[in-house]
């Protein structure tokens, strides 16, 4: 059945939200079955469930309130919505506030509440630290490595040390260019090392936020006479110190990615490779995997190179500092990097060169506003400052994405097994709804039959920069697009307008990368027999379906985090006021997205001046009797009402002189 069917909470049964069942349709939807967003229609199937085939919340965390004989717990789940029974003696001591983990020992049903016991009490709901570790817990993140894992990294070194046995093949490149032709393996080098290009004479950089410690990607860049750029991207090697199989291997597949959470990064490897031997850290020899291009001055690709390498970063920068150079605001700046700022200014030719390339054949660019929340010692958000892209960020994804389309394309046409990064075209139902709405704001998308080049979704961000509404539409456009995902087929990158797309620049934090990387190396030391084939056949289409269920999950803990926090900072603001713009309209209020991008809810029954209808087609609000509307992309101003962290939620009520235009500041 491809519709959704509506299960009504008395036919739920025992089922819990993420639960696989089985279900019998009661009634069939009319009109063609799911009601969107923006404004599709029918009326929806119901059904009932009639059996549970797969549990999917074992473990639930949440917040304990205890009586006189028993307890319950209230899932932070808000999607679970029946509380847990905790019988006495089942509570291990808990108190009224804690957050605990209660393992589910009965289901219930329609007339019984779900039983279970407390199994962890995580701390008491104002200690700090406890919101984090509770959305850990319930996301079931993994935290400690195995003491296997910690004893299999005792004996990988600290450091790189290269022993020779005659001359270095290094070549001393400060000055002039050089061409995929220099490459060449260094002589003196035999065992592990053997047939490894020596790049360390190389003008090589890093460039990162000045707060990262696991650096994966080193550039550099050079040009000839005949204006052909080389650019070469160079990868940690992971797969050298992370070995097929082994515990390390093993646990780096079972997490699949690094967490980025408020206060805190989980990450995929342990700290000893992802902040020392793997990270590119300045003045430090380092083994990468490298993919050096020769570019011309269209943004073409005329040749390139993938190797093992040596490498010997010179500088590591921040975004900041070449940002300051690149834009020659800064002279400080300028004279401290001097002898960088040429190569800087090829950089940024050359990323400008291969943006406007993409976005020629329609690559899509969304820009969306993002935040940094800071932190005090206890964890508590003191600030939270938003966070820009500049000259120096395009340049790093400039440059990273044109390695993996090319490590893609490279690897597809010699039909070996492979993992790509795969966005599927839009649904054409999404997109046909996409276009009737912003027609309410003047806009339009062209399709043929019912199919979208990605360039008519480049086109309509392009028109709708500077407006009101940007921020809304450029949501609700991603919306409408299908979710980037990992497949063993080269299936294309809607998104990116390119038919062959892979990650391959991040192996320490994305273990999609770390298992290409393995392949490569396998391919470039004599190719894959057919035993390797065969193997990699067998086991890429489950690393492909958990890497990607994974990133979901890691995405998924990282957004509850910021907005738990946000919901924090903004409690101490309670009675202030803000100005901010309508970002999403509802049949049960406003939300209003304020410049630093916290979002809160003004609730239908806040609108008192009038009765208000929701006009689903418009995306607005209509006073009965005063017809005065809110729309998307409306500027307000607004209250701060309140705030619940255990929803994470924020209240808004309109600001009391609200009248329907802000005022000018005098």
């Amino acid at each position: 059945m491809e519709q959704d069917v509506f299960i009504p909470e008395e036919k739920t049964g025992s089922a819990l939200h993420g639960d696989h069942v089985q279900i019998v349709v009661e009634s069939q939807g009319k009109s063609g079955g799911r009601k969107s967003g923006m404004g599709g229609g029918g009326r929806r199937a119901e059904g009932a469930v009639i059996r549970v085939l797969e549990r999917a919340n074992k473990e639930i965390v949440g917040y304990y309130q205890k009586n006189k004989n028993f307890g319950f717990v209230i899932p932070d789940n808000q999607k679970i919505s029946k509380d847990i029974f905790i019988s006495q003696g089942c509570d291990m001591g808990a108190v009224t506030g804690h957050k605990v983990v209660v393992k589910m020992v009965d289901f219930g049903d329609g007339k019984r509440k779900p039983e279970g016991r407390i199994k962890e009490i995580l701390g008491h709901v104002n200690d700090p630290g406890t919101d984090i570790l509770s959305i850990v817990r319930a996301y079931g993140l993994p935290e400690e490595f195995p003491q296997e894992v910690m004893d299999e990294i005792e004996g990988i070194p600290g450091e790189l040390e290269i022993k020779t046995s005659g001359e270095s093949g290094g070549f001393a490149l400060w000055e002039g260019s050089y061409t995929l032709e220099d490459l060449v393996s260094c002589p003196g080098w035999s065992g592990e090392l053997a047939g490894r290009l020596d790049l360390r004479h190389l003008p090589t950089v890093t460039i990162d936020g000045e707060d990262a410690k696991d650096l994966d990607d080193a550039v550099t860049v050079c040009r000839n006479d005949q204006g052909v750029y080389t650019l070469g991207v160079h990868i940690a090697d992971v797969t050298h110190y992370v070995r097929e199989g082994s515990p390390l291997d093993k646990e780096a597949f079972r997490r699949s990615t690094s967490v980025y959470l408020v206060d805190r990064v989980i990450p995929m490897l342990p700290h000893k490779l992802s902040n020392g031997i793997c990270s590119l850290n300045a003045g430090t020899d380092r083994l990468a995997l490298s993919c050096i291009m020769e570019v011309d001055s269209q943004g073409n690709v005329l040749g390139h190179r993938i190797a093992e390498t040596v490498i010997h970063v010179d500088r590591r920068m921040t975004y900041t500092a070449v940002n300051a150079v690149v834009t020659g605001g800064d002279e400080a700046v300028m004279e401290e990097y001097r002898e960088f700022v040429p190569m800087f200014g090829l950089m940024k030719e050359l990323a400008d060169i291969l943006r406007e390339k993409r976005r020629k054949r329609g690559a899509i660019d969304f820009d969306f506003s993002e935040s940094k929340i800071i932190l005090d010692p206890q964890g508590k958000p003191v600030d939270i400052r938003p966070y820009e892209r500049n000259a120096a960020t395009r340049i790093i994804e400039d440059f990273m994405l044109l390695a993996n389309e090319t490590v893609a394309e490279d690897y597809f046409w010699q039909s070996l097994p492979f993992l790509y990064r795969s966005h599927d075209n839009p649904d054409p139902e999404k997109m046909k709804q996409l276009a009737t709405f912003i027609n309410n704001f003047g806009y339009f998308i062209k399709m043929q039959q019912g199919e979208i080049h990605p360039k008519e979704l480049q086109k309509l961000l392009d028109k709708i920069e500077g407006s009101p509404e940007e921020a809304l539409l450029s949501r609700l456009t991603l919306r409408s697009m299908k979710q980037a995902k990992y497949t063993t087929l080269c299936s294309g990158h809607f998104g990116l307008a390119t038919r062959y797309y892979t990650h391959f620049t991040s192996p320490i934090r994305r273990y999609p990368d770390l298992q290409i990387h393995r392949i490569i190396k396998e391919n470039l030391r004599g190719g894959l027999g057919e035993k390797r084939t065969a193997h990699y056949e067998r086991i890429l289409p489950q690393v492909a379906v958990q890497t990607s269920a994974l990133e979901r999950r890691a995405e998924e803990a990282e957004r509850e985090t910021d907005k738990l926090k946000k919901c924090e900072y903004m409690s101490q603001f309670i009675g202030q006021e803000f100005e901010g713009v309508i970002c999403g309209v509802t049949g049960w209020g406003l939300y209003v997205e304020l410049p630093n991008t916290v979002e809160g809810l003004v609730r239908m029954t806040e609108l008192r001046d009038d009765y208000y209808i929701f006009d689903e087609q418009h995306y607005e609000l209509v006073g009965e009797m005063t017809k005065r509307t809110y729309k998307l992309g409306q500027p307000v101003r607004v209250q701060v009402a309140g705030t619940d962290k255990l929803l994470r939620t924020v209240d808004f009520i309109l600001a009391r002189d609200w009248d329907g235009e802000l005022e000018k500041e005098e």
